[in-house]
């Protein structure tokens, strides 16, 4: 299916989306969408034949559990409610812990990248089928950027994605700024990596902005789209017209106009990359690619791929439980390395794990205050960093909005803020939210203690 140029919805900027000429579609964030009714802006896109893809971030199909069965069907209700032609999601995982590791869930809040050796891609995999028979539409995964890499890793980025495609048949959503985060940050080859994965499973292409910080490069999704990410989108194009291409934006949103310029820099980058198609001597001609037409359906494997298939065939009777024990060990002991201050493991960069754990803090910090404005309108300046040291100690276990509640009550267990007014603030807006929860044994004790010292 061709989607044309689209850009990604977000309610901030809902009336600048249904406002901008030439968009053909749009992307959703599946999480922000209620599976029963649409907001209103979509809603009108959508009767204006606009097409709405919903675009998933928790269902961690390279974590070590197989795929939450409630989650996936809030995807696939998504997708019927919007009658799209098809879903996306991301290749990490998002959370760890648990059962099979006898230790508290850990959530990242974040997409985490899963090392590229064969027993991941085993997990992965049958992580995948599971997801693609419970939902109603074709899947689209996702590479995402990643601060840092896993020791010991088998194959290469471009690799992982053929071989995932092989055995799936899944399709490719590429994230052509995160193929130029990966450079900066890894060293990789966007061009190796685009010449080694099936261009022809390419559902779309993400392309957004990111700002390069003490030679690390953050994929922020805030800042403009830099000229080396339309040089790798370029690279794209020269090898295959993709059927879609969407500019990402989430946060500090610019006028329309800027959004507007941006979608006419890509406009111009596809037109220029494509004139330079085989043929007239390009470096995509130096390739080998010809005129590849987008698939219309999953990627059958070609005769040279046979041994492989044979290969994928066994891996898929293979019982994975044991490789997702070894996984959730590994996933649990990175995560909690990066959110809860545990010792780094064997073979990762300490620096880079430090400025992952920092980045992972200051988005958790962020998130939050959009979830919970109150919050900050609350405790003023001081929001930040009240909210950073509570994050240095307490994990986040059970998603952004619950993080909110239980920062406000660690606020109040510990007395804070120490302004009267700020605090019985906080305690209403606590109570609003949460009185209707239980207190957990912690807190029963922390409040036993308390009304004992207050009664002597």
């Amino acid at each position: 299916m061709e989607l044309g140029i689209g850009i990604g919805w977000r309610p901030e900027i809902a009336e600048a989306v249904e406002a901008l000429p030439g968009i053909d579609w749009v992307e959703a964030v599946a999480e922000n969408l209620c599976i029963d009714h649409l907001p209103e802006s979509l809603a009108r896109l959508r009767a204006r034949g606009v097409t709405v893809v919903p675009h998933g971030v928790s269902l961690g199909l390279g974590g070590a559990d197989r795929p939450d069965p409630g989650r996936l069907a809030d995807l696939a209700a998504r997708a019927v409610l919007l009658d799209t032609p098809l879903v996306t999601e991301h290749i990490a995982f998002v959370r760890a812990g648990g059962p099979r590791t006898a230790s508290p869930r850990l959530e990242a809040g974040h997409l985490l990248p899963v090392p590229r050796t064969r027993e991941a891609l085993d997990v992965l995999c049958e992580n995948v089928r599971i997801a693609q028979d419970s939902l109603p539409v074709p899947l689209a995964l996702e590479n995402i950027a990643a601060l840092i890499a896993w020791p010991g890793e088998e194959l290469t980025e471009g690799q992982f994605l053929a071989e995932l495609v092989e055995r799936t048949g899944v399709r490719l959503l590429i994230d052509v700024a995160n193929l130029h985060t990966n450079h900066v940050n890894r060293g990789e080859d966007p061009a190796k990596a685009l010449d080694e994965l099936p261009v022809e499973a390419i559902a779309y292409v993400h392309v957004a902005g990111g700002v390069e910080k003490d030679g690390v490069w953050h994929d922020t999704h805030a800042h403009p789209v830099t000229r080396p990410v339309l040089d790798v989108l370029a690279e794209l194009r020269s090898r295959v017209g993709p059927p879609g291409v969407l500019l990402e934006r989430d946060d500090d949103f610019p006028p329309a106009e800027e959004l507007a310029d941006e979608l006419t820099a890509i406009r111009a980058t596809l037109e220029a990359a494509g004139k330079a198609r085989p043929g007239s001597g390009s470096e995509a001609g130096a390739h080998g690619y010809g005129c590849v037409a987008p698939a219309a359906s999953p990627v059958e494997p070609t005769d040279g791929a046979t041994a492989t298939a044979t290969t994928s065939a066994t891996a898929t009777s293979r019982d994975t439980d044991a490789a997702r024990d070894r996984a959730a060990v590994a996933q649990t002991a990175l995560l909690s390395a990066l959110v809860a201050g545990t010792p780094a493991p064997e073979g990762f960069d300490h620096r880079r794990l430090g400025i992952q754990s920092r980045a992972l803090a200051a988005k958790r910090a962020d998130v939050v205050a959009k979830v919970a404005p109150e919050l900050p309108g609350i405790l003023g300046d001081g929001y930040r960093n009240a909210f950073l040291a509570y994050a240095r100690t307490r994990p986040m276990s059970a998603g952004y909005r619950r993080d909110a509640l239980d920062f406000a009550e660690q606020l109040l267990l510990t007395g804070r803020p120490a302004d009267d007014a700020a605090r019985r603030r906080l305690t209403r807006w606590w109570q609003d939210r949460a009185a209707a929860r239980p207190p957990r044994r912690a807190t029963r004790l922390v409040r036993a203690a308390r009304a004992t010292l207050i009664g002597r």
